[in-house]
Order: structure tokens, then sequence, then C-alpha cells
């Protein structure tokens, strides 16, 4: 069971960035559910899931899943069209294969050495690939307890693609300030020698290069540092989504190398 913390609009930037880049796959499903997996005390995230994914394919249900009976039972008022909570775990208690699994700060709590089965197991719940999709997608990441800073990691039934650092640009110092958010994956290979240490240096190395930029605004700046960094690191996303303070990069550039 993880702690709980459950502030209401904690999960924005994760839901923003699922509903743009995985909209067009739920809209095509079936069936297109997506699982909110340890939604915490309160059932806040799973609602505003609902809403978010919502306005990107209309269909969208919500199924909040949590281990905690309790949890469950408190949840069960909000339930209406489209959302309802369950009882499980990592077994993702839902018929069929979801096309979307989030699960944004419960690894957080576990060693790191049990990240990767906890991954290889709910990437195979997911919708598989075929029919010009590329299957379902399972996001996993860590955030602070008001949502300002956010990493996490983008999987499919393949393994992980992809890992995106989201920010509320005017808290920021500098990028390297996201290091306390990485995801249970990442977060102690973040020393000299392994790639997103190396990373976050050049991020903040294009920061700093990309001052004079601030007088016209944090996201310019950004936007800017985003563009000097995507000439050395395989940067996969494009200025619409570095407006929103956002840099999504390939997993294997920053994939632990020991």
């Amino acid at each position: 069971m993880t702690r709980g913390t459950t502030n209401p609009n904690r999960l924005r930037r994760m839901d923003r960035w699922i509903a743009a880049v995985h909209g067009a796959e739920l809209r095509r499903a079936a069936d297109p559910v997506a699982v909110d997996l340890g939604y915490g005390a309160a059932p806040w995230t799973a609602v505003e899931l609902l809403g978010r994914l919502r306005t990107a394919a209309p269909r969208a249900r919500v199924v909040g899943v949590e281990i905690e009976p309790e949890r469950v039972a408190a949840a069960r008022p909000y339930e209406r069209e489209g959302l309802t909570f369950r009882h499980g775990g990592f077994e993702v208690p839902v018929a069929g294969r979801p096309p979307l699994i989030r699960a944004a700060n419960v690894l957080r709590q576990y060693d790191e050495a049990e990240v990767a089965a906890v991954w290889e197991r709910l990437c195979a719940r997911l919708a598989p690939a075929g029919g010009g999709s590329r299957g379902g997608l399972l996001v996993e990441g860590t955030c602070d307890e008001i949502g300002r800073r956010h990493v996490w990691v983008a999987l499919g039934p393949e393994g992980p693609r992809t890992v995106t650092f989201a920010t509320r640009l005017g808290s920021l110092e500098r990028p390297s300030d996201l290091a306390e958010r990485l995801p249970k994956a990442l977060i102690h290979h973040n020393v000299p020698g392994e790639p997103v240490h190396a990373f976050l240096r050049d991020f903040d190395r294009a920061w700093a290069a990309a001052a004079p930029y601030a007088s016209y605004g944090a996201r310019q700046r950004w936007i800017r540092a985003v563009r000097d960094l995507a000439a050395d690191w395989p940067v996969t996303d494009s200025p619409a989504r570095w407006r929103q303070g956002e840099v999504t990069v390939a997993w294997e550039a920053l994939a632990p190398v020991r």
C-alpha cells in the first residue's frame, strides 16, 4: 500500500501528456479503458483522469485500482458513468488488456531491483500492437506533492519507450532540480558515468546558455535550451510540447548502464 498522498490536480501534467500523445490510440480502441493503478487515499486522480482523457477520447472510461479495500470502499460514492473502482494490484483486475495503465508515485517505495519485474508484469497486461496500433501504454513515474515537477517513463508491450521531464517553469531554478523526481528505475543512477546524470548536466548547461532568453519569459528560455539539447540527445517531441514545460527523450539514451 502506498502512502496515499492524493492532492487534487497533482497529476495534471501527466494527464495532459497522455491525452495529447495517446488520445488517438484511445479513440481507436474498441474498449478505451484506462487504469489508474494505486490512486491513493482519495479518488481525485481517477476522477480527473476521466475528464482529461475524454477531451481526446470521448468514449474513454477509467477504472481506479487500489490494494487497500478501505480505499476502494471510500471511493465507491464517486462512481459514475465511465468511472469505477476495484480492489487489486499489479495483476490489474479488469477484463481484457487495457490500452492505458497509469501508475504514478507507486514504485517509489519499492526497491530498484523489483522495478523490472513490475514493468514486465504490467506491460504484459497492455493491449497488444497490431493493425496499425503500437499497442497499449504504461505510464509510470513520480511527482512532487502538488505536481510542479514530474518525471515519467512511457512503456509499450515491448518495454520502455521514452522518459518525459515536466515542470512548472516559473518554479524552476535549473533543469537538474527535476532529479529528485526521477522514477525508481533512474533515481539511483544520477551519478557520474550514468546517462541520466550526463543528460541533466547537459540540460543545465543548455539552460545556462539560454539565459538571455529569460527576458522573454521562462517558457522561451526552456524552448531554447531544449532546442540546443536536441543537438546531442534524442529528443522525441516537438516545440508544441516544449511550450508546456516538457521534454521527452528516448529511453535508450537514459537507460542505466550498471
